[in-house]
C-alpha cells in the first residue's frame, strides 16, 4: 500500500508534535518558518529544491 503525504503537511505535524512534546515555543517554530519563507525566495531555493526531490526519491525507491 502507498502512502502519499505532503512534505508541508509532514513538516507541519512534526512542527505541531515539537511545540507540544517537546516544550519548543511558539515564537521559536514562527522564527523558523519566516526563515523557510527567505530561504524560498533566495538564490539557494533551487539547490535546496534539488535536494529534497533526490532525497524523496531515495525515500520511495526503498524497498521494505
Amino acid at each position: 500500500m502507498a502512502l502519499t503525504i505532503s512534505a508541508a503537511v509532514l513538516l507541519l505535524l512534526i512542527v505541531v508534535l515539537l511545540i507540544r512534546r517537546s516544550g519548543l515555543k511558539f515564537w521559536h517554530a514562527l522564527a523558523c518558518t519566516l526563515l523557510g519563507f527567505y530561504l524560498a525566495s533566495s538564490s539557494i531555493a533551487p539547490s535546496i529544491q534539488q535536494v529534497t526531490s533526490n532525497l524523496a526519491g531515495m525515500i520511495n525507491g526503498l524497498k521494505l
